[in-house]
């Protein structure tokens, strides 16, 4: 019901969006969408989130200030925007929907009951 989207590979400094579509209108029973990522051989981590309703953000401090969450709530879509990339940043990313709503911070990932296919994106150095 989720399936992210917009993988691709750039240059260090570049940029990508990366889509998250809600085919299955989980957003309607669901309160949060988080970004997840995990790079070969690492553990999954969280990039960020956005509570559904108000569009209040959040994000780990990794990519604060380069990576942009919003919503398209008529589009049931939900975007990453990525920028300032880094070869740190080769992942397969993830989006996922949880019943939490947060004010201070994104959810861990086991709260998270909606996981969608990744997308994989790579920066070349």
């Amino acid at each position: 019901q989720l399936q992210a989207s917009g993988g691709d590979l750039v240059q260090t400094g570049g940029s990508l969006r990366l889509s998250c579509l809600d085919s299955g209108f989980a957003m309607n029973t669901r309160r949060g969408i988080g970004w997840f990522r995990q790079a070969p051989g690492q553990e999954r981590e969280g990039v960020g989130c956005i509570n559904v309703h108000d569009g209040t953000t959040y994000y780990e401090d990794l990519v604060k200030g380069r990576f942009t969450i919003s919503r398209d709530a008529a589009k049931n879509t939900v975007f990453l925007e990525m920028n300032g990339l880094k070869p740190e940043d080769t992942a397969v990313y993830y989006c996922a929907a949880t019943t939490v709503y947060t004010t201070y911070g994104c959810p861990r990932d086991h709260v998270y009951d909606l996981w969608g296919q990744g997308t994989l994106v790579t920066v070349s150095s």
